[in-house]
């Protein structure tokens, strides 16, 4: 059982890294520094929830996660190739965080549907409101500065 629990607890924790490693890159591409804030706030919240869920690893005696995964390394690689190609407009900077979001949104759902004990499961649900704030906010922004496309 506890195995199977930090299994989830890391890939949450891998989540969280991609979201944080997701959110510095895009506040290095924006050019308004509202949007730049906003991406640095969501990061350091990505960066909490990690730490977090490495605690509950540590207290239920597993290794905790410290890195990303394949699938964020390779969105970051792509970010990366877009950011060569051209000055992207932040709408499209935020299009992309959105999509990282919505992935986001899926796994901590999907590990709210796991059974996890009562204290697990309020740490996991209490983030998964985090991201779903970001997801929500970044929306918010990407809809505020879609008439600003370049």
């Amino acid at each position: 059982m506890a195995t199977n629990v930090i299994a989830v607890l890391n890939e949450l924790i891998a989540t969280s890294k991609d979201g944080e490693r997701g959110f510095m890159k895009a506040a290095e591409e924006v050019r308004h520094a509202s949007i730049k804030e906003a991406l640095l706030e969501s990061a350091d919240r990505c960066t909490q929830g990690a730490r977090e869920l490495q605690d509950v690893v540590l207290k239920l005696g597993g290794k905790p996660e410290s890195g990303g995964s394949v699938a964020g390394a390779l969105h970051r690689g792509w970010l990366d190739v877009k950011a060569a190609v051209g000055s992207r407009a932040d709408h499209a900077v935020l299009a992309d965080c959105e999509k990282a979001e919505d992935a986001a949104k899926q796994r901590f759902h999907e590990a709210l549907d796991k059974d996890l004990p009562a204290d697990v499961r309020a740490v996991v649900e209490r983030l998964y409101h985090g991201v779903m704030q970001n997801h929500d906010r970044i929306r918010a922004m990407r809809d505020q500065y879609a008439a600003m496309k370049a």
